[in-house]
């Protein structure tokens, strides 16, 4: 295992980003993303400059970027491009890094590989970013299911939306995992909101 932190999430959309440019600004760690999709809507590491107040030093550019918003291997199949793991190198950071992935686990990046073939590359402790509202049990008992069986660390799940007290000891009962934060959808997301939530809302030992 690594000192980096591989952020994941139960689907697409459900605030890996926004989870991302938090860790970053709290805990003033590099930010990379390896496969990015959908950039002609912009790139998810652009959004995590603005949102965490950072420079472009403070990020890794992407290893593979598509301009269409749909999963990887579809993306690249339409680029006539594949993604190939063994091109996808952690770079040579000293410094530890957030790695934030591509919608969920299960995910395919090419024709016979995962997302969790990617996490399971760098080894890194994952963090699930999951949904609050009704379906959030099933699909993060899934996930962290698929995280454990890959001989992955899952560090602990951040809720992501308005608090639900119920689903949150549920997943926690069930998973057997730790809910090591609660990120609630903010109205300006900037350096010191996001600090603050970090400070208020999130259990520090996970991240020691």
């Amino acid at each position: 295992m690594t000192t980096d932190l591989f952020v994941t999430g139960t689907d697409t959309g459900v605030g890996k980003t926004l989870l991302s440019a938090l860790l970053v600004a709290a805990l003033r760690r590099k930010y990379w993303k390896p496969i990015q999709t959908g950039a002609c809507d912009g790139t998810d590491r652009q959004a995590v400059m603005n949102w965490a107040g950072v420079h472009a030093e403070r990020t890794h550019a992407e290893v593979f970027i598509f301009e269409q918003a749909v999963s990887p291997h579809l993306a690249a199949e339409q680029e006539h491009r594949q993604i190939r793991l063994e091109t996808i190198l952690r770079p040579a950071d000293p410094e530890p890094i957030v790695i934030e992935g591509a919608g969920g686990v299960f995910v395919p990046i090419n024709d016979h590989e995962f997302m969790l073939d990617l996490m399971r590359h760098f080894r890194a402790p994952v963090i699930v970013a999951a949904r609050t509202v009704l379906g959030t049990i099933n699909h993060t008992l899934l996930t962290v299911f698929a995280i454990r069986n890959a001989g992955l660390e899952v560090r602990g799940v951040v809720m992501v939306g308005q608090e639900n007290a119920d689903n949150r000891r549920a997943i926690e009962r069930y998973g057997g995992v730790r809910i090591i934060g609660s990120l609630p959808w903010l109205d300006a997301i900037n350096p010191p909101n996001l600090c603050r939530v970090f400070e208020e809302r999130f259990e520090k030992s996970a991240f020691a």
